[in-house]
């Protein structure tokens, strides 16, 4: 899967690279798209998707989610990516992922989906250990960005529940949630293992 993805986001970037080289010349900054994206996620997650238009609510998420590509590449077009862009994006990331598996999570508790409801609360925490883990490696001077479910894969698996929950497949979002919170949590052990192995070979031995 993550070849498939890297192919995408080489098509991605030829069509995101032009737009995002306007909006600079436009002195728009990378930082202000973060935002404006985070926004747009939070307005179809939750303005939309937890009210149970899930058809519309995965497309305002997924638009949004472009932005993710488009700041990166105003940044690399601008030459000189900052420390503050770097933690505002991976900030902005956790408040979008808890916005759409949260609003996930209300509309499975509002149509008594309850083992569904389990799966996404599961989904959501073991999604943000994947982040978190990785981020406390990285901390210490090693390395965690190995397992199946990134972020990417997250948002693409849940935006997949979405549209076949909104057409009318009623279990969609069910199963989906299921495959989600299982391989969240296998990547969350991968990560784990990597880094104690890498701990393991740097650390001083007695």
């Amino acid at each position: 899967m993550a070849k498939i993805l890297s192919g995408t986001r080489s098509t991605l970037a030829r069509v995101v690279d032009p737009v995002a080289g306007a909006l600079l010349r436009a002195g728009i900054s990378p930082d202000a798209v973060t935002v404006t994206g985070t926004v747009g996620v939070l307005i179809g997650a939750i303005g939309f998707g937890a009210r149970g238009h899930l058809l519309l609510g995965t497309l305002i998420v997924t638009v949004s989610c472009l932005t993710d590509m488009l700041d990166g590449s105003m940044a690399r077009l601008r030459g000189y990516p900052t420390k503050f862009g770097a933690f505002l994006d991976s900030s902005m990331d956790r408040i979008a992922d808890g916005a759409v598996f949260g609003s996930v999570a209300y509309w499975c508790a509002v149509n008594d989906r309850r083992w569904a409801l389990v799966a996404a609360l599961i989904a959501l925490v073991s999604g943000q250990l994947v982040s978190y883990v990785r981020a406390r490696a990285e901390g210490l001077g090693l390395t965690a960005n190995v397992g199946l479910m990134e972020r990417t894969e997250r948002l693409l698996l849940i935006g997949i529940g979405g549209l076949t929950q909104g057409l009318g497949v009623d279990q969609g979002m069910h199963v989906v949630l299921w495959i989600l919170a299982v391989l969240s949590v296998f990547t969350v052990v991968q990560r784990v293992v990597h880094v104690r192995r890498e701990a393991a070979l740097a650390d001083p031995r007695p």
